[in-house]
């Protein structure tokens, strides 16, 4: 029997089960599809990601292969918001494609000793478990769903997962572009959509936006590059010499969120405790910090350095974190499809506003980062220097409590 049984082999499975192997747990996570998928929905790594890497030693892999942008973008204004601002060694977002992430991932965990199944698709949990598709049982003391949106975890653990159903459709398409814009990315937005452009490895561009015509809650069928390239124009005016498509999708801003993260001894991270309009690239990010807050939790309970009740902990820290992601991206929606002339000029006082009033960005870039997150018995710490020369990340990789004493210094040089 395993202590838990991870349900979901993306980003957030894969960094719980490493931090479960970390804090001593046996783990084995389950995968139903057979191989990785080459799709990458997510790109953006933020800052609190790195720092939350950094303090396990993998940060270095990350940023050696992802793009680092120094700013961020609240609703796509054209006024970006400045990472330099933020107290973090890492004032930038990382560009790297999730299935590179999820390799990079898995590699830790395997590294660890976590053993990964995949094309075992999971009918629902047991009393011993969970039980497979194919009629089979792996047995379990917890079992974590990080199962996506429509996690089986989920529903058969009775979990309810209430919210709105999508009113409105965003599309994606990874494409060549024979005439990219010049700068790095490029985004506009007017009365026809909006469109922003992101370079990608290996000559690709990502195409992202929304429009008018999509901005009702029918779903309005598959996207084809010629739909994609039409659109693109009518935003653009111009279509960039777009060909050679590698992924064309839509996502629709349905929101939703489970009403616990915990029951009994089944608990949900990422995906399936939360879902969202995919705005600002924060949805992997939230998911990772899920993880990282649960995994040394379950893992003292499991080893029994702590009573289950600190089980409880994790719900009540990570819910308001993923309340308050499902108000900000849906704050961000509206401003999104306000395509409207009305609904421009909003956009416009509010960009206006980001430039201008340096408190007003600061906060958006603190929260888009993840960096303000705070719970009821403490807030986030930064990469504090010790007297003999080591940090606060440096100690704390082994996954173990660090204990400060006197003469620690902050990033900004004074006396913590």
């Amino acid at each position: 029997m395993e202590d838990v049984v991870i349900v979901g082999a993306g980003p957030t499975g894969l960094w719980l089960a490493a931090e479960l192997r970390l804090g001593g747990a046996s783990v084995t996570v389950l995968e139903a599809r057979p191989e990785r998928d080459p799709h990458s929905k997510a790109l953006t790594i933020h800052p609190r990601t790195i720092e939350i890497f950094d303090c396990r030693g993998v940060a270095e892999a990350f940023l050696a292969e992802g793009l680092r942008i120094p700013n961020g973008h609240f609703a796509g204004l054209p006024d970006r918001l400045d990472f330099a601002v933020l107290d973090t060694p890492y004032p930038f977002t990382l560009a790297l494609l999730q299935a590179r992430t999820e390799e990079l991932l898995e590699a830790r965990a395997e590294a660890l000793g976590v053993t990964i199944r995949r094309d075992c698709e999971v009918a629902g949990i047991s009393s011993a478990g969970v039980e497979l598709a194919n009629g089979s049982e792996v047995e379990a003391r917890y079992v974590v769903g990080c199962d996506g949106v429509h996690s089986t975890v989920r529903t058969s653990a009775g979990i309810e997962f209430p919210g709105t159903d999508a009113t409105t459709w965003g599309w994606l398409g990874d494409v060549v572009l024979d005439a990219p814009p010049e700068r790095g990315i490029a985004s506009t937005a007017g009365e026809t959509g909006s469109l922003m452009i992101v370079p990608l490895p290996g000559g690709i561009h990502r195409l992202v936006g929304g429009d008018p015509v999509t901005n009702q809650p029918r779903w309005p069928g598959e996207l084809t590059l010629e739909e994609l390239r039409a659109t693109v124009w009518k935003i653009a005016g111009t279509d960039f010499g777009m060909r050679d498509p590698i992924w064309l999708s839509r996502f629709g801003d349905a929101t939703r969120q489970a009403t616990t993260y915990r029951s009994g001894n089944v608990l949900l991270a990422g995906d399936a405790a939360h879902m969202h309009f995919p705005t600002g690239g924060v949805g992997m990010n939230v998911g990772l910090q899920d993880a990282h807050n649960l995994g040394w939790k379950l893992a003292a309970v499991v080893t029994g350095r702590a009573d289950e009740t600190l089980l409880d902990t994790y719900h009540e820290e990570r819910h308001p974190v993923g309340a308050d992601l499902l108000e900000h991206t849906r704050a961000q929606t509206a401003l999104i499809t306000a395509y409207s002339r009305n609904g421009h000029a909003l956009r416009a006082v509010l960009s206006g506003l980001i430039a201008t009033a340096p408190d007003l960005s600061r906060e958006l870039a603190e929260r888009l980062s993840g960096l303000n997150v705070a719970y009821r018995t403490g807030r986030r710490v930064p990469n504090l220097a010790f007297p003999d020369g080591s940090t606060l990340f440096e100690r704390l990789r082994p996954g173990k409590p660090v204990p400060v004493e006197a003469g620690v210094v902050r990033p900004d040089g004074h006396l913590a």
